[in-house]
């Protein structure tokens, strides 16, 4: 009862296999990396979608004249 089985380190590598690229994705578009953990809860992933899709984002602002 108090160990890891095979299917709780998979679920672990496929947390971690989705947090690490999307921190980094958020990093290169000029977001804080934290962000990424709004994978964790359900609603708030899908309006944090939403968000990044329509709002400026800070590199953008930084190329202009």
């Amino acid at each position: 009862m108090g160990e890891f089985s095979v299917f709780h380190w998979l679920v672990v590598l496929f947390i971690l296999a989705l947090i690490i690229p999307i921190g980094k994705i958020l990093r290169r578009t000029g977001h804080n990396s934290a962000w990424c953990l709004l994978f964790f809860f359900p609603l708030a992933n899908f309006i944090a979608l939403w968000v990044f899709a329509f709002k400026p984002w800070p590199i953008d602002r930084s190329s202009e004249p």
